[in-house]
Formats: structure tokens, sequence, C-alpha cells
């Protein structure tokens, strides 16, 4: 703010202080500035929902309170359960996952061996293929110890 400018504070019905601020020197608006009238000197804003609550007396004894009270507790222990009962459906799912894991764990060794012993056979096949195959046009003939004396 401006050495030439003027302040005027006001308080308003709700007990808000607004501060007015007028500025000699140049053409801007000042825009109004909220400051809370209270004896301590600042703190929470409270909603104007709540303001009448806090300052009003509740008889412990009667029948309202009693009955608020049970709603309370009953919105309480649903919740309560409510989150427990989350917890252990997410315990629940873990384990079913770590379960699935498992499986999938196993099935995966189980599929690598296969496999191994596939290409294997595949290598040896193709080693004993590569072996007996001859140049077209030269035959050899190989005979039988067994079939000789048929």
């Amino acid at each position: 703010m401006s050495k030439a400018s003027q302040q005027n504070t006001t308080t308003d019905a709700s007990g808000v202080s607004v501060i007015h601020t007028q500025a000699h020197t140049s053409g801007l608006q000042q825009v109004p500035q909220l400051v809370p009238v209270s004896p301590g000197g600042g703190g929470k804003a409270v909603p104007p929902s709540k303001q009448g609550k806090k300052n009003s007396f509740v008889d412990r004894n009667s029948d309202e309170y009693r009955q608020r009270r049970e709603r309370n507790n009953m919105a309480v222990k649903k919740s309560r359960l409510k989150s427990k009962q989350k917890a252990q459906d997410t315990l629940q799912r873990v384990n079913q996952l770590k379960e699935e894991n498992e499986r999938l764990e196993a099935k995966i060794k189980l599929l690598t061996k296969e496999l191994s012993v596939l290409k294997d056979l595949f290598l040896e096949h193709a080693h004993n293929f590569a072996d007996n195959v001859q140049p077209v046009g030269t035959e050899t003939t190989t005979t039988n110890p067994e079939n000789s004396g048929q």
C-alpha cells in the first residue's frame, strides 16, 4: 500500500471486520480484506452452518442427544465393519493371486523343460538326418547281418 492511502475498518453483523482502503495516488480500485474479529486473534474460520452449533449447550440427558449418539455409534460400527471386510477381501485376493502365481511359475518350469527336450530331439533328428542324406545318384546298400541268412 502507498503512503497516501486511507484505511477504514468496519464490523458487520457476523462479527467480521472489513478493511476498506482507498488509494489516492493510483487509479486502481482496492479489494476489501476480510479479517475475523475474534478475541483469540485468528485460528480456523468456522462455516456459518457450524457457528450456531458450537455455542449452543447440549443437554447430555436429552432424548435428541441420545438419538444422535446412537445414530453416530451405529454409523461408526458400520464404517469399521466395512473397513475390516475390505481388508479381509484384499487379503483373500492377495492369497488367490499368490497361489495363481505359484501355479503359473510351475507351468513355466514344466513348459521350459518340455521345450528343452523337444529341442534336443529336433537337433538329434536333424543331425541324424544330415548324416543319412546322400547326394543324388549315389546309393549304398547296407546289409543286415540278421537278414543275410534268409
